[in-house]
């Protein structure tokens, strides 16, 4: 491999307070906060529209934001946003959900479907009216460093590269790219092979027609059918890393013939493939190794630097205290992470890559890079009990009451 050594002169914009890399639902939730924290706030994203995977991944789906007894767990900017994504949609709201939480104890739990569309522009007029900036089309490319400090990020877009100088940058990009390129140590993920897009057929429309609810008009034609688990995994194929642009390309590539042979004959008048993901869906790309790791064994285990109680979507019961340290590196004193790029390994960053831990995550990050600069101290060192403060103002469960524990200490 040969390489050359290119130099350029770079265009200087002017600086902002904070600039969220990444406009998925952490990021999002980031720059909101940032923003009602009175931060000058920009939010860079490579897609032409919000909500990430959430959207554009055709990941439309909240997972359940409760305990499975009929308590709300996730609270705060998740709440927020999870009324956003239905104010103007069709739900899969179950009937003990359809009214907010119940007044009763109840084993169903609050997931929902949700439109996506209508949820990017929803989170673009409201993050538009807060104040962020926001621009689109805008792939960042790496950040400017100065030993372990941040001093601006490189995006690459339609007018050329330039350089968007910050006092504080949050990585929300779902792959800790930001934070690799900073030096911060990382881990990538293992994916496997699944994979799916949204079609409607006469057949779903009729049924739609018939309950009044449009939801059921679609369907998911799929690539690759392996679970969370990795059930259904082919065994001549290997796990997907989710950094490496030649493996990112084999995943996409090979799911997208696959669903071709699979669908090439269903389809025709009465069905259409109407959308594809437009960002991978890939589940674990990279995260960072920070000052502290969530495994998903920490159940029932309280944390003194807990930034919110989050719940299990597939176990009951099940309550995790994420802790402040998944977001943040000793020696990097500006940088700070959220979403599916937090500290985390194993059952735990399946648990905490999912919407309503992300939008938490995300709520924290922008509230902490907020006291941070208020504090003119290092990530690191935000005040965690003004942190914990801050959340719990907007709703943020920081410790789960004992009472939620079952009596036998198993979810």
């Amino acid at each position: 491999m040969t390489s050359i050594l290119w130099q350029e002169k770079l265009r200087v914009e002017e600086k902002y307070d904070l600039i969220v890399c990444g406009g998925g639902v952490a990021g999002a939730a980031a720059a909101l906060s940032g923003r009602r924290h009175g931060l000058r706030v920009l939010l860079l994203e490579k897609q032409c529209i919000l909500g990430g995977l959430a959207t554009g991944g055709l990941v439309n789906y909240w997972v359940p934001l409760c305990n499975g007894r009929g308590k709300y767990v996730i609270g705060g900017m998740a709440r927020e946003l999870l009324n956003l994504s239905l104010a103007h949609s069709f739900n899969t709201l179950r009937p003990d959900w359809l009214h907010g939480e119940p007044r009763h104890e109840t084993e169903q739990r609050s997931d929902t479907w949700f439109s996506g569309g209508l949820f990017a522009l929803s989170l673009l007029k409201l993050l538009k009216e807060e104040g962020v900036t926001i621009l689109y089309d805008a792939l960042v490319s790496s950040p400017v460093m100065e030993g372990g400090h941040c001093a601006g990020i490189i995006i690459d877009g339609k007018s050329g590269r330039r350089l968007y100088p910050c006092a504080a940058a949050v990585d929300a990009t779902g792959d800790a790219s930001v934070m690799k390129q900073a030096g911060v140590p990382v881990t990538d993920g293992e994916n496997y092979f699944t994979y799916y897009g949204e079609a409607v057929s006469l057949n779903g429309c009729r049924a739609a027609l018939e309950t009044g609810n449009v939801f059921l008009a679609y369907d998911h034609p799929r690539g690759g059918s392996a679970d969370l688990h990795g059930r259904e995994q082919p065994e001549h194929k290997a796990p997907y890393a989710g950094c490496d642009m030649e493996i990112v390309n084999q995943y996409l590539q090979e799911n997208q013939l696959f669903m071709y042979e699979k669908e090439k004959d269903r389809c025709g008048m009465g069905r259409n493939i109407h959308a594809l993901p437009t960002i991978p869906q890939l589940r674990t790309a990279r995260h960072i190794d920070g000052n502290a790791v969530f495994t998903g064994d920490e159940w029932f285990r309280h944390s003194e630097t807990s930034i919110g109680t989050i719940c299990d979507f597939e176990f009951r019961d099940r309550l995790y205290e994420v802790p402040y340290g998944t977001l943040v590196k000793d020696g990097f004193d500006n940088l700070i992470a959220c979403g599916r790029c937090a500290s985390a390994v194993g059952r735990g960053w399946d648990v905490l890559r999912v919407i309503p831990p992300a939008v938490l995550t995300g709520q924290a990050a922008g509230t902490a890079a907020a006291l941070a600069l208020s504090c003119r101290v290092p990530v690191v060192e935000a005040p965690v009990r003004q942190l914990q403060q801050e959340l719990a103002q907007t709703g943020v469960m920081i410790h789960y009451p004992d009472a939620m524990v079952p009596l036998n200490g198993q979810a």
